[in-house]
């Protein structure tokens, strides 16, 4: 008779639903109820953890002995009266060793261990063995060099470490073995109805018959539409009918399942002492092994999430950092020469602050020398039908509005220098989708916006492969292919090739 079975005959039923209550309103479990059910996991786990703390007692011993018991006689007397070192050295280990075990079930606590985890495999529970074992002794090793304690032999604490993680993962294989023995050999399994015959049910019951070891054991489905599977017991009427003859212990509800037929399962589930377990939906397939977070005690299913490159943009950001103040210093010479040619040229600050839009929408002052007359801006609506790209971004080769030092400072794309400051201050990126102005950045579409998702750059992967396109369908094109397919080498071969084409004089 498997544990859930066993519960159902001894445990007295559940109390009825007071006087006056709704219909399907769930009568709450008692306390005292609900820990009598709950005290044999947590029986077994106490067990778990008494077991490794004996193992790790029994490690530090040998350890120990292993350190000094082979050149000495094992005993303190003995150890005493050939070196009176080794006795104080003996009496300060058995503290230590009872903090390492404390150490070592809370990694152990942390890394789900006292349990038995039958959905990973024995190499991985080794590996999380292995972890655990190695942060408790480097927390013990820290703790006792930082306390400056020189009694403790660093020889013991690798020993003991490397003992630890033998016999831990060693006792956890055969108990691992031990359980799926028996339950390939049907014993301690759950039997297991199944409410609902569609595809998640099918394929929660193909799982378990393939997955015997896991402990399930499917005896029917409970489905108002039998299509013909021999297995379909009955309809959610039946449950309390086939539950009994078919000596089920636990039930999943799978999708579709309304509320009301969640609630009238509980109640006869309660009173038949069987586990409930819900399936949420599934979304065709979508939510398959999606792991459960909880937000403030909701269970929400994770159906997709984007991998962030930490370590890459922490690279990157460091590296924007570094050769952008590299390149503020290099090219300070050629920003006071082009500044002074600027206010000789025309009449006007040399610098060009104009807003611009970034990551996220975010609004920033964006640097630049300026290569257009006094209020060019003011004059960007009136040639807006002589625009030469197509979409929300406007572009001249021959526009008025430029001087003719701006001519040469645009051809090899020294007006953007100044930009290295916005790098620099972490508003804009080396390499990345150029910045609009906020009149082009009005006319995007949704799909547009993606192109924000980033910071911008002071040059991209646009500028390098077709920055005489006129299309603003192409420059978007190449603004998400870098987007979606970015790396720390593409930001080095793009920034390679601006080089290239500013020495050619490709710039507008």
């Amino acid at each position: 008779m498997s544990s859930t079975a066993t519960r159902r005959a001894l445990s007295p039923s559940p109390p009825p639903a007071r006087p006056g209550a709704p219909v399907g309103e769930i009568p709450a479990y008692s306390e005292r109820q609900g820990a009598r059910w709950s005290w044999s996991g947590r029986a077994r786990q106490i067990c778990y953890g008494v077991i490794d703390v004996v193992l790790v007692c029994l490690g530090g011993a040998v350890a120990f002995w292993l350190r000094f018991g082979l050149e000495n006689p094992v005993s303190l007397e003995a150890m005493s009266l050939r070196d009176p070192s080794l006795l104080l050295t003996a009496r300060a280990y058995p503290a230590f060793l009872l903090l390492y075990c404390g150490l070592i079930v809370l990694a152990c606590v942390g890394q789900g261990l006292y349990r038995t985890p039958r959905e990973i495999s024995s190499m991985e529970e080794s590996f999380r063995v292995l972890k655990a074992v190695g942060l408790a002794t480097s927390l013990l090793i820290l703790f006792i060099f930082t306390a400056g304690n020189k009694e403790i032999s660093r020889l013991v604490l690798a020993l003991a470490g490397a003992i630890n993680v033998i016999t831990l993962a060693g006792w956890r294989l055969a108990k691992r073995r031990y359980i799926i023995r028996r339950a390939r050999r049907g014993i301690g399994i759950s039997r297991v109805l199944i409410i609902g015959a569609g595809r998640e049910g099918h394929a929660l019951a193909a799982w378990m018959e393939s997955n015997r070891h896991m402990g399930y054991a499917m005896c029917g489905f409970l489905d108002k539409h039998p299509n013909g599977d021999k297995r379909v017991k009955g309809s959610i009427h039946d449950l309390r009918r086939v539950a009994l003859a078919e000596f089920a212990d636990e039930v999943f509800i799978t999708p579709p399942a309304d509320e009301q037929t969640v609630k009238e399962v509980f109640l006869e589930a309660r009173k038949l002492h069987l586990d409930l377990h819900v399936l949420p939906d599934l979304y065709d397939g979508l939510g398959w092994r999606a792991p459960i977070h909880y937000f403030g005690g909701f269970p929400a299913l994770r159906l997709h999430s984007e991998p962030i490159p930490a370590v890459g943009l922490a690279v990157k950001r460091l590296m924007d950092a570094v050769l952008s103040a590299i390149g503020l210093v290099l090219a300070a010479p050629l920003l006071l020469v082009a500044c002074v040619w600027i206010r000789l040229d025309s009449p006007g600050k040399a610098i060009y602050a104009a807003t611009r839009v970034g990551k996220k929408g975010r609004k920033f002052k964006c640097y630049k020398l300026r290569t257009m007359v006094s209020g060019a801006d003011g004059r960007k609506d009136e040639l807006r039908e002589a625009n030469e790209r197509s979409g929300p971004f406007f572009k001249m080769e021959n526009d008025p509005r430029v001087t003719r030092c701006g001519r040469w400072l645009r051809k090899y794309s020294v007006d953007e220098l100044p930009q290295l400051v916005n790098v620099l201050r972490g508003e804009m990126s080396l390499v990345g989708p150029r910045p609009h102005p906020l009149d082009d950045y009005e006319r995007y579409t949704i799909e547009d916006l993606r192109r924000l998702d980033v910071k911008p750059g002071l040059t991209g992967l646009w500028q390098v492969s077709a920055r005489k396109d006129p299309s603003f369908e192409t420059s978007m094109a190449f603004d998400l292919e870098y987007i979606e397919n970015w790396s720390l080498w593409s930001d080095l071969k793009i920034i390679f090739w601006t080089f290239g084409a500013a020495l050619r004089g490709e710039g507008q």
